[in-house]
């Protein structure tokens, strides 16, 4: 088995993702209507781009250039876990969707787009910070025990089952967490990485750094937001102006769960846990 390369210059398309954002963040002001209207996948874009191309220098793998079926993939179950949260949002109500495109079709793109960002973009910050933290995750999965592992699962079931049965926006934070209480340890349990299993087991490493990749993220999508044509607006009763934030925070270990949930069942290979890339 070939060793990665590490080290050398930046992949092209990471210097051109990094130069994308700047370049659209100019051009912005320029008042262009379609930049305007698609900034935010735009800006996520290149974020993208770049923070693949930083990792392939600093592990001397990537998830675009070497699993690209798999960051294809992660892109699709964004765009379908993404679909969730807003069927649940027809119940709670807790943000909607300004000065969108009258036609159906460009609509239907910018969400798509949009939509297929958020997972690879979270897991590549997370990935980042992995890469420039010190400390090391364990080499072999961990299992959380039945005492832990049923009333996690059962109370990840019930989070997602009561905004449904009782819809206010005050239920929103039960669904971001619910899914990651529910799937994640059933992802430990079938042989995959369980982040959960890990912070109860005694491996704290991983859960802080998942927190600071959705705090990271929270704030680039507010920035990116901020500036935007089309844009969310958030409608949630309590936290003010921080309110993006919590729902950023539980995102990371979410998207992990549902991730590599879908991956058990697909025939895809999934990629190398970083730290053994390196």
């Amino acid at each position: 088995m070939s060793i990665p390369a590490k080290g050398g210059r930046l992949p092209a398309y990471a210097i051109a993702g990094l130069a994308g954002m700047v370049v659209f963040q100019g051009l912005l002001f320029t008042g262009n209507s379609f930049i305007g209207r698609y900034f935010t996948p735009i800006q996520w874009t290149g974020l993208i781009l770049f923070l693949d191309g930083l990792h392939k220098r600093r592990a001397g793998r990537s998830l675009i250039s070497d699993h690209l079926g798999e960051f294809l993939l992660l892109c699709l179950i964004s765009i379908g876990s993404w679909a969730i949260f807003e069927w649940y949002n027809i119940f709670l109500k807790n943000w909607t969707y300004l000065n969108l495109p009258d036609s159906r079709l460009e609509r239907y793109f910018g969400y798509a787009w949009a939509f297929a960002t958020i997972s690879p973009g979270m897991f590549l910050i997370y990935m980042t910070l992995d890469d420039l933290l010190p400390g090391k995750d364990p080499d072999t999965p961990v299992r959380l025990p039945d005492r832990v592992f049923w009333p996690f699962v059962i109370f990840g079931l019930a989070s997602l089952v009561v905004p449904l049965v009782w819809p206010s926006t005050w239920m929103t934070p039960l669904v971001w967490v619910g899914f990651a209480f529910c799937l994640d340890p059933i992802v430990g349990r079938m042989g995959g990485r369980s982040i959960l299993s890990e912070f109860f087991t005694g491996h704290f490493r991983s859960m802080p750094l998942f927190f600071l990749a959705g705090l990271i993220a929270g704030l680039l999508w507010e920035f990116w937001n901020f500036w935007a044509i089309s844009k969310w607006e958030y409608s949630v009763p309590y936290w003010g102006h921080i309110k993006a934030l919590r729902d950023a925070l539980p995102r990371i270990p979410r998207i992990h769960a549902v991730y590599h949930r879908e991956l058990r069942h697909l025939p895809v290979r999934p990629p190398a846990h970083p730290r053994q890339e390196r």
